[in-house]
């Protein structure tokens, strides 16, 4: 009689880029494009797709899925390549490029063209330039525009980009502990989660003391953390779908407690996992289309915006129909054209920096 051959470790799996990990993005990003075609079709207030289900849009899922996902592979990303300034220079060829120039075609292309001030008064507005610099700086991102949309149900330009700053959060969270030398001994990282996690859990109580935006730093630093263990700890996890399906029960069953939220976050991260690494040999293929799923991030608001501008009363459905081929298309172009050179010219910037290095460091 054989013996069951023992699925192997998330270690063994975190090699290499045979994984779904590109496509899972990819339907989160057009998960946070439909979801938000409710209000932006039909007004702020609308009840989302799942709200009503599982007390969370369609949209807040895929978000938890992201930064599940981002905790795990932004870890890994310290971790490989042990230097501080590459970490954050990985980080903002990542984040800023595709973000600065999806601000600049919104602010300085679309919104003349459709605000209801002449060109020359919205461009001088000075909300103009904040939303500019304020939202490309990720600091206190700034939703509307002087005359832009202000007839649309949901009169907001920006939207989605509220997360990135919690992101950047959440990076600084892995530089931190990669700096004190603790990302890679796990008792220290494990008496550090175990404070992450009480702080975590008194946060609530302590009501005004702490900032609104800190409190929603908090919520989504909760899936980040569940991945970012998942790596510290990837040489004693197995990834099986029975415990996949287990988790997302219980997270279920636990919605009325107060382990609600701990328990979504894990199931979410650990079933994103098990789905990124489940091979389905043909669906690899998508592994050579690009990474798309941050353009249709940043453009599909704004896209989804435009379409309820120009035709005026619509479905969320109709509003998916226009808007996500539209998005698709300043997605691509974003992946070629901006995100990808950029992250190509960082690596191979620091390449040549570190050969440099090598080649004059004096010989003992």
């Amino acid at each position: 009689m054989k013996r069951r051959a023992k699925p192997p470790r998330l270690s063994e799996l975190a090699i290499g880029r045979d994984n779904h990990f590109n496509l899972i993005r990819f339907l989160a990003a057009v998960a946070v494009l439909v979801s938000h075609a409710w209000p932006l079709a039909l007004g702020r207030g609308t009840v989302e797709p799942l709200k009503t289900a599982f007390g969370y849009s369609l949209g807040e899922l895929a978000v938890f899925v992201f930064f599940g996902l981002s905790g795990f592979f932004i870890a890994g990303s310290y971790d490989r390549q042990g230097s501080a300034l590459s970490f954050v220079t990985a980080r903002a060829a990542r984040l800023l490029p595709g973000l600065a120039v999806s601000i600049l075609i919104v602010a300085l292309i679309m919104g003349p063209l459709v605000s209801r001030l002449d060109a020359g008064t919205y461009l001088s507005h000075p909300d103009t330039a904040q939303f500019i610099v304020q939202n490309i700086l990720l600091f206190k991102p700034q939703y509307t525009l002087p005359g832009v949309f202000t007839t649309n149900p949901y009169p907001t330009v920006e939207g989605s980009i509220w997360t990135l700053a919690h992101e950047v959060a959440c990076y600084a969270l892995i530089l931190f502990v990669g700096l004190v030398g603790a990302l890679s001994r796990r008792r220290v990282m494990a008496v550090l989660l175990a404070l992450y996690l009480i702080a975590w859990g008194i946060a609530p109580y302590l009501g005004d003391l702490i900032h609104p935006r800190l409190q929603q730093t908090r919520l989504l630093s909760l899936p980040f953390v569940f991945g970012a263990s998942c790596w510290i700890w990837r040489d004693y996890i197995t990834l099986r779908w029975p415990l996949a399906v287990g988790l997302i029960v219980l997270a279920w069953a636990a919605q009325a407690t107060v382990f609600a939220f701990p328990m979504l976050a894990l199931a979410v991260t650990y079933a994103s996992l098990w789905a990124g690494y489940c091979n389905v040999g043909l669906l690899l293929v998508f592994n050579r289309v690009g990474d798309y799923s941050y353009g249709i991030y940043i453009y599909a608001m704004p896209l989804q915006g435009l379409v309820v501008w120009g035709w005026g009363d619509m479905t969320p459905a109709l509003n998916i129909a226009l808007a996500l081929p539209l998005t698709l298309l300043s997605a691509v172009l974003s992946w070629h054209w901006i995100e990808r050179p950029t992250l190509t010219l960082a690596r191979e910037g620091f390449q040549r920096s570190s050969f440099i290095t090598r080649r004059i460091a004096p010989r003992r």
